[in-house]
């Protein structure tokens, strides 16, 4: 039974990822004036690149919409989620792009805290009326897969996923600047990546 749901859940997420189906999730449209939140940890913030080359910058290059550079590096989950409310409520938003987790993974905490603090972050983000979309990150290792929990928030949440673009760039040396953190070039396929699933779902 537990198999059976493993593989319903990373269908719906798959559905939600390729914007097709009745699983795909909306998004409320972004005007020009719509403020972003990128929010995570140093993924978020472009550790191994330089500031203007990190992905929250080019996707405001790319969607012409202003996209705020909410990331700790070396923040754990429960950091984040503590963080959070506090930040949401200095800023008016449209939109928080969530993708956290990878510090928690790197010391190999128990998946269970990390998924109870993500869920947590994305209802911070519901209750105070903010659209999410959530990134998977992967667990350290040569193969880089991600943890099924983030397929299971999205699932639960009904939310826009991207579940393999982090895992991807990890795969490909040259898009990275060291064993955990993108380049330019890999940060600019993130934000490719999502400025794409954000149009999928409407917000642009």
């Amino acid at each position: 039974m537990n198999k059976l749901r493993s593989v319903i859940v990373c269908c719906a997420a798959w559905l939600v990822v390729a914007g097709c189906g009745p699983a795909t999730p909306e998004l409320p449209h972004l005007p020009t004036g719509a403020r972003i939140l990128a929010f995570g940890d140093s993924l978020t913030f472009g550790t191994g690149a330089s500031q203007h080359q990190s992905y929250p910058a080019i996707l405001r290059d790319l969607i012409g919409r202003e996209v705020i550079n909410a990331g700790v590096p070396g923040e754990l989950s429960s950091q984040g989620r503590a963080r959070l409310p506090t930040v949401l409520e200095r800023t008016h938003l449209g939109l928080l792009i969530l993708m956290h987790g990878g510090n928690d993974l790197l010391r190999r905490m128990p998946q269970g805290r990390i998924a109870a603090n993500i869920r947590a972050m994305v209802q911070t983000a519901r209750d105070r009326g903010v659209a999410v979309v959530l990134v998977g990150v992967p667990r350290p290792g040569l193969l880089t897969p991600v943890p099924e929990f983030y397929a299971r928030i999205a699932a639960d949440f009904h939310l826009p996923y991207l579940a393999d673009v982090i895992a991807e760039i990890e795969r490909e040396p040259e898009l990275k600047s060291d064993p955990v953190h993108p380049n330019a070039r890999g940060y600019r396929r993130l934000a490719e990546r999502i400025a794409s699933v954000l149009r999928a779902a409407g917000a642009l």
